[in-house]
């Protein structure tokens, strides 16, 4: 059964329109993930399905005793209650009817009308189906699951932050009776651990959502259809991202392959066409006249691919490199007045690791990171830079920029010895180009300011990027391309994240962070998961093991490789495309009318296409070679 359908549904602002014509269906167990560029509209659209907004064309139906529950950016609640009792509020309802039910259930002890045994049925009934039993305990379990201590549940909402309030919000909806669930980024300002959690408590909800998200990690586990907006249009796929990501691609390569072969098609009758105009006879107007509608047919099939959508486009450069050891950190120690942050920390980063520090909010990872750029100083312990080493540092608050300042001055004032040329062509590769580079910074939005912030890094050249949380503010195309620059930057990675799709991508190196000192893992986010579902994180912790300079060389040597290996893939996979392009064009080059008319012409270009598919096949068998020695 269907809980929402949308019909020829258009919708826009008075600087455009945001997607038209759109038409989707969501069954009542389907589980939608909405991606697309920051300002696409998906924001609108839950607008558009809780009637806040209105759309210019088609609409939208919810099925039957659909109650459909929308995450507010601003909740709004009683700041004189606690957390735990503003949470239960939720339940008032259910508290309502205990209520009644127990007046009825006295009133039944003097009278025991019909009329009464049912209401009570009734009653009992109704407070089942809303965990009357156990809606206490499930309200607990799910502010503590999303990240709140047990101090936290008396803590008055008055005194709580942006991000609690953002939880209290996420779990009021989360425990609510609608069974139609509209999620707007519900996975910010959770840890990892709570991001688990939610993603646990959505694939077993029995209802319908659909999640905005640039978590990719999260919409592969909870999510079997994507929803995308794009180029003013939606479409609604089958599957999680990662199969959205394949069949796109896949719908986008057929769309290029055949407007490649219709425009090579149209070229070769727009050639038969000079050519029957240099005869000047009757008969071949009447060829030329056929031609000519064929062409027209042709050109009302033509699909034209879509341009990809505008994202950012930049890589990191070093200018110097360092030593083999890049940092050392031993028996690191911080704490602040009445909390404890780390102690017994023990690292070593060596030139083109990729660390991630992983750990629970509160541990210490955001001050570690500033101990190694010397914003904080440890309480004991010692840590030291390798030679030659030159920090570029992002900041997760992104609040170092000048508010005051344009985005050119931003830059510029920091590169003086750069023209304003250079300056304005590295903002366009950030997508800042014309009248935006004189945009005030506190106009910007927080996905502008860390793309200023990042721009900034890369101008300094930095050998040691310490990121913390630097996808936070981005969407996902600018999450892959951040990701893109800094697989091929040649320096040394140190980051705080949760975006484990991010750290899948990139680590070579996982530390887990407790208030007792750091597990170091070799590999991914998969392979810290490994390791901790072994129970291996209960295990004591110990200092991290030094390689010897043999296991060192060998390390580098196979990560060279790999780096090698991954590159003549690219490579290759971009000259076959340009191979079975060339073929299409001495195919149509042989069915001309002057090539089959020349025997020795005829002979020669056959030659030519059979010698590019010897050369095709040639570069297949290698491409499956090196994708079997991953």
């Amino acid at each position: 059964m269907s809980v929402l359908t949308a019909q020829n549904l258009t919708f826009g602002f008075l600087d455009g329109v945001l997607f038209k014509g759109a038409a989707f269906k969501v069954e009542e167990t389907d589980r939608v993930g909405l991606i697309g560029a920051n300002g696409c509209g998906k924001t609108s659209l839950f607008r558009l399905i809780t009637g806040k907004y209105s759309p210019s064309e088609g609409g939208i139906v919810r099925g039957k005793d659909v109650r459909v529950g929308y995450m507010e950016q601003y909740l709004e609640c009683d700041d004189n209650q606690t957390l735990y009792s503003e949470a239960l509020t939720v339940f008032n309802d259910v508290m309502e009817m205990e209520a009644e039910l127990e007046k009825v259930t006295l009133a039944l002890m003097n009278d025991s009308s019909i009329d009464l045994i049912n209401r009570q049925l009734r009653l009992t009934e109704e407070i089942e189906r809303r965990d009357g039993l156990v809606y206490k305990a499930k309200t607990k379990s799910a502010l503590l699951g999303l990240g709140f201590s047990e101090e936290d549940l008396d803590l008055k909402v008055s005194s709580l932050s942006g991000g609690q309030r953002s939880k209290l919000s996420l779990c009021k909806l989360l425990l609510s009776d609608a069974n139609l669930l509209l999620l707007d980024e519900p996975t910010n300002n959770l840890d990892i651990d709570a991001v688990n959690w939610l993603e646990d408590f959505l694939l077993k909800y029995k209802g319908a959502f659909i999640v905005v998200s640039h978590d990719r990690y999260f919409l592969d586990k909870v999510t079997t259809s994507t929803m995308e907006i794009a180029h003013g249009k939606l479409t609604l796929t089958k599957g999680n991202y990662t199969v959205f990501q394949k069949l796109k691609a896949e719908r986008e390569l057929a769309i290029e392959r055949e407007y490649e072969k219709t425009i090579t098609e149209i070229k070769r009758i727009e050639g038969i066409i000079e050519q029957q105009k240099r005869f000047n006879q009757e008969r071949n107007y009447i060829t030329i006249a056929s031609k000519e509608k064929q062409i027209e047919r042709l050109k009302e099939t033509l699909v034209v691919p879509e341009k990809a959508l505008k994202s950012v486009n930049f890589s990191f450069k070093t200018d110097v490199r360092t030593g083999d050891e890049v940092l050392s950190v031993q028996n690191l120690e911080k704490a602040f007045p009445g909390k404890e942050l780390f102690k017994n920390f023990n690292l070593t980063v060596y030139r083109e690791d990729k660390t991630f520090l992983l750990g629970p909010n509160g541990c210490g990872k955001s001050t570690f990171l500033k101990i190694i750029n010397k914003e904080v100083m440890p309480d004991n312990g010692v840590f030291k830079l390798g030679t030659n080493v030159k920090i570029g540092y992002f900041d997760q608050n992104i609040d170092k920029l000048h508010s005051e300042k344009t985005v050119l001055d931003e830059v510029w004032d920091m590169y003086r010895f750069m023209t304003e040329t250079e300056i304005r062509s590295a903002l366009a590769m950030f997508l800042f180009r014309g009248e935006d580079v004189f945009k005030k910074v506190s106009l910007l939005s927080g996905g502008e300011r860390a793309k200023i912030s990042l721009l900034k890094i890369m101008l300094s050249k930095p050998n040691f990027l310490i990121l913390d949380e630097p996808t936070n503010h981005l969407d996902i195309i600018s999450r892959e391309v951040l990701e893109s620059a800094l697989t091929d930057f040649n320096g040394t990675l140190l980051v705080v994240s949760h975006d484990r799709y991010f750290i899948n991508k990139l680590a070579t190196k996982v530390v887990h962070l407790t208030h007792d000192g750091a597990v170091n893992i070799d590999g991914n986010y998969d392979t810290y998961l490994e390791f901790r579902d072994n129970n291996k994180m209960t295990e004591k912790l110990t200092v991290e093991k030094k390689p010897t300079v043999n296991e060192y060389k060998l390390k580098k040597e196979k990560a060279s490789l790999e780096r090698k290996r991954k590159t003549r893939i690219t490579k290759l996979e971009s000259e076959i495309t340009e191979k079975e392009k060339e073929i299409q064009e001495t195919e149509a080059i042989l069915i001309l009318p002057e090539t089959t008319a020349n025997y020795e012409e005829l002979l020669k270009v056959t030659e030519q296409l059979n010698n590019l598919k010897t050369e095709l096949d040639n570069m297949y068998e290698e491409w499956e070679t090196l994708q079997t020695e991953e």
